[in-house]
């Protein structure tokens, strides 16, 4: 069993991880912003295209609560993906009334290539690491997921100008 810090130390090292982060997310946000530009679609294209990739295909209205968009704006945004060759209309097996949006082959073959450099790195980093440090690694990131995903919701709620 490994010894806990002190308390007072305990949250210095908190501190550093907190204040380390917003950087990591600039440089993320930074990161997916070109490698939109570079697929010729704008940020939150981008951020569509890979809702898609990690959730798979979805109606229109259920991609824009993925998203947090409304509907109106998601349906341009679905005809510039589809235009650009990386998202494609196809009817819902089980409702063929709805239609399905899904990333094509080709958006998801672009944005593993984006990716291969970021993930190699990724890889490296992370190869000296220990079982338990890759398993509090994984328990951190889901974790910080989740925080984040419910102060989304809870922002998502309150009227603007509210925190």
């Amino acid at each position: 069993m490994t010894e806990q810090k002190p308390p007072a130390d305990r949250r210095a090292a908190t501190d550093r991880i907190i204040d380390a982060m917003p950087d990591w997310v600039t440089a993320s946000v930074q990161l997916n912003s070109l490698i939109a530009e570079r697929m010729g679609v704008v940020a939150s294209d981008f951020h569509c295209l890979h809702a898609l990739n990690r959730g798979g295909p979805a109606t229109a209205a259920a991609l824009a609560d993925r998203v947090g968009l409304t509907p109106g704006s998601l349906s341009r945004m679905i005809d510039r993906l589809e235009s650009a060759g990386l998202v494609k209309r196809r009817p819902d097996p089980h409702d063929r009334r709805k239609t399905l949006i899904e990333a094509t082959a080709e958006g998801l073959a672009r944005i593993s290539d984006y990716y291969a450099g970021l993930n190699a790195r990724t890889r490296d980093v992370l190869a000296d690491f220990t079982d338990d440090q890759l398993d509090s690694v994984l328990h951190f990131v889901q974790a910080a997921h989740a925080g984040t995903q419910n102060e989304v919701d809870r922002l998502r709620t309150r009227p603007p100008g509210c925190r």
